[in-house]
């Protein structure tokens, strides 16, 4: 029996291309089988799901058990090799001014395309009624989301254990970064301890991840079969159109994406493209880009070339505040809810979705569908009925795989952007700066 890729000196080596066409295949093959057997018969799916639910369930654990410590040691190490603790604060700042531009620049995009394109959708009265009726008006519950200073306080967790078992990336990165710069001060011997120590864990914490990588057609083949057990081949009529347009809008604002890396980011379409799709396809699998997160910063090290100063902070960050699928989706998802309604979409309201797509985006809770949530208020304001962010929810299994996909080449995409900023600035580190770095002054 073929044993996994054993570590090196590198340590590991990433997954070949070979493994990654494999995992496609996986992604294809169990989605068409799970739909075949869905449309075969219930009883027949049903028993599908009870067998690849939890071998799908156990890949994504194998992936998520690696993100927290992955995260901190990387980002720790990132932050104390670096030669100027403010070069952090400036790539952060960056960072932020990244995801806007790149949002914005796929929220246009979208507001060009997408109504050109409902233009063509004829909806079926009897059709809507009926969908229409899937969901009673009232039962659509919008979770109470916390106001802006609610947010801010939660940005500093009361307990750093208890927001990495949640999950709560943004605040752990808020504390690990504290943590960082305190180690900075540090003698220089406790220092170079810590550090050496967070770099072990970092180094091994990348050979478990292309370990776990290594048995991804497994689960990627499990998560695919309920995939297709749960929606079927039975997508017609607007409910088709939505999806497809949906998908197909996703998959354009991707190349926009490589795009950008290639002429930008100065890095070749071949050699971009091999970086992102072990992350795409986790990605794709998981409907998680938390469960991307290991394979992103594997790629974006080991594929890229990027420096792990840059790509522990940045990818973490990425994951953490940039939904670059809003752009997409929420126009999307208004022209169709309008069509669906038979109430006019114009252009005040395609507007007031895309700048709304660019603000709001950086305050999507983490929850399933989340994004969707975030987008109920805005309904009513262009006379759009609150009840159709249900129907949403419940078309959102198929356009989740693409959205996520967008999200996980957006945060590569910034990484590679960023990089190469921080290359040409005075303040980029040599590659081959020591563990510590200089000292911080005592005090100023």
């Amino acid at each position: 029996m073929k044993s996994p890729p054993s570590p090196s000196a590198s340590p590991g080596s990433p997954p070949s291309n070979r493994a990654g066409v494999i995992a496609i295949l996986a992604l294809v093959a169990g989605f068409i089988v799970g739909a075949l057997v869905r449309a075969a018969s219930e009883n027949a799916a049903r028993g599908l799901l009870a067998v690849a639910d939890p071998i799908g369930t156990l890949w994504v654990n194998a992936i998520r058990m690696t993100v927290i410590p992955l995260v901190v040691s990387l980002l720790v190490t990132g932050i104390v090799q670096s030669s100027d603790s403010r070069a952090v604060g400036r790539l952060g700042v960056r960072a932020v001014a990244v995801f806007i531009v790149l949002l914005s620049t796929i929220a246009i995009m979208s507001a060009l395309l997408a109504p050109p394109i409902y233009a063509f959708l004829q909806v079926d009265p009897a059709g809507a009624a009926t969908l229409r009726a899937s969901v009673a008006p009232g039962t659509t519950t919008v979770p109470e989301l916390p106001g802006l200073a609610a947010w801010i306080t939660s940005l500093v967790p009361v307990n750093p254990v208890q927001a990495a078992v949640d999950g709560a990336m943004l605040p752990l990165i808020v504390f690990t970064f504290a943590f960082g710069l305190a180690m900075r001060y540090l003698p220089e011997r406790e220092r170079e301890m810590l550090t050496g120590f967070f770099r072990a864990i970092a180094d091994a914490m990348l050979v478990l991840v292309r370990w776990v990588l290594w048995l991804a057609p497994v689960g990627i083949a499990a998560l695919a079969l309920s995939l297709g057990a749960r929606l079927g081949v039975s997508a017609a009529g607007a409910v088709g159109f939505y999806l497809v347009v949906h998908a197909a809008l996703l998959i354009v604002a991707i190349a926009v994406l490589y795009v950008v890396a290639v002429v930008l980011g100065h890095v070749s379409l071949g050699t971009f493209a091999r970086a992102a799709l072990p992350a795409q396809i986790v990605a794709m699998s998981t409907r998680s880009s938390l469960a991307a997160l290991p394979a992103m910063l594997d790629a974006a090290e080991t594929r890229l070339g990027l420096s792990r100063q840059t790509t522990g902070f940045v990818v973490p960050f990425a994951v953490s505040i940039f939904r670059l699928n809003l752009a997409v989706s929420w126009i999307v998802g208004g022209l169709f809810v309008a069509r669906l309604y038979d109430i006019p979409f114009g252009l005040t309201a395609i507007v007031t979705f895309t700048i709304a797509a660019v603000v709001m985006s950086f305050s999507v809770p983490g929850i399933p569908s989340g994004s969707l949530f975030i987008i109920a208020p805005l309904f009513p304001t262009v006379g759009l009925p609150v009840e159709g962010v249900g129907i949403l929810i419940a078309l959102d299994a198929l356009p989740d795989v693409f959205k996520t996909a967008l999200n996980v080449t957006g945060h590569l995409t910034s990484a590679v952007l960023l990089s190469r900023d921080e290359r040409r600035g005075a303040t980029a580190s040599p590659a081959g700066a020591g563990a510590a770095g200089p000292a911080p002054p005592n005090a100023a």
